[in-house]
């Protein structure tokens, strides 16, 4: 398979999942969205239908490591999820460090006010923290001369 096509970036989490596509040339990232945790089973095939719908060929999921570095039970529930997109979709899955994606969006959106839902914030919180963590990743394979 080749490593060409758009990379799906998850923010994993047991609430919602953030969702970020890349362009075709895997050069961007963009926000896709926030999908609402319906149950492992769903979950999986909401994924699997986006990633035929945006004909996506890899995935990238956040790992959620300690700011020590250590592994908690976050990091291991998010592997878990990983090996299920992996197994679902049949795409290879890598995993990044996310221990500063989150940080990094909330201070993206503290600026943007509005009359939005505590909801709709958290909502955009997940997809950004995606968009952040596709981005970084795209941006070490572009640095190690792969591409996505």
């Amino acid at each position: 398979m080749s490593d060409q096509g758009r990379v799906l970036g998850l923010d994993f989490g047991t609430r919602r999942i953030g969702l970020a596509v890349s362009d075709p040339e895997g050069c961007f990232a963009f926000p896709a969205g926030t999908l609402i945790s319906k149950g492992r089973k769903k979950d999986l095939q909401k994924l699997r239908a986006l990633v035929e719908e945006r004909d996506i060929r890899r995935i990238v999921v956040g790992l959620p490591l300690h700011m020590n570095g250590h592994v908690g039970p976050e990091a291991e529930a998010a592997r878990s999820f990983a090996d299920g997109v992996a197994r679902s979709t049949g795409l290879p899955v890598e995993m990044l460090d996310e221990r500063w994606t989150t940080v990094e969006a909330k201070r993206a959106l503290r600026d943007a006010k509005g009359r939005r839902t505590r909801a709709a914030r958290r909502g955009e919180l997940d997809s950004a923290a995606a968009t952040i963590l596709l981005r970084a990743y795209l941006e070490r394979r572009a640095r190690e001369g792969n591409s996505p």
